[in-house]
C-alpha cells in the first residue's frame, strides 16, 4: 500500500532525528548539544476507510490521511469521488 493520501497527495516528508548529550542549563548544568544525527522520514497518518457513497450505492475504499478524511466529509463522498475519477483516479 503506498503511502499517499488520494485526495490531499500527503506523504512520507523528509527529516532528522538528532542525538543530544549533556545537562540542562536549567538544571544547572553547561547546555545541551547535538552530538549525532541520522535521517529520519515522517510519514503521513494514511487509513484505508469504507466510505459509502449514496449516488452509486456501495461502499467506496479510499486511502486517506486525517486531513483528507476531513475534506471528504464535508465536501460529501459523492463529489469528492467524481472529482478523484476526473483526475484519473481508479476507484
Amino acid at each position: 500500500m503506498s503511502r499517499l493520501c488520494q485526495i490531499t497527495k500527503k506523504r512520507h516528508r523528509p527529516g532528522m532525528t538528532y542525538t543530544i548529550r549533556g545537562i540542562a542549563k536549567k538544571k544547572k548544568g553547561i547546555g545541551l548539544n547535538k552530538v549525532g544525527s541520522a535521517k529520519r522520514r515522517f510519514f503521513a497518518n494514511i487509513r484505508k476507510k469504507r466510505l459509502w457513497n449514496p449516488e452509486e450505492k456501495r461502499f467506496v475504499t479510499l486511502k486517506l490521511c486525517a486531513h483528507g478524511l476531513k475534506i471528504a466529509e464535508k465536501q460529501g463522498i459523492s463529489a469528492t469521488v467524481r472529482k478523484l475519477r476526473r483526475e484519473g483516479a481508479n476507484i
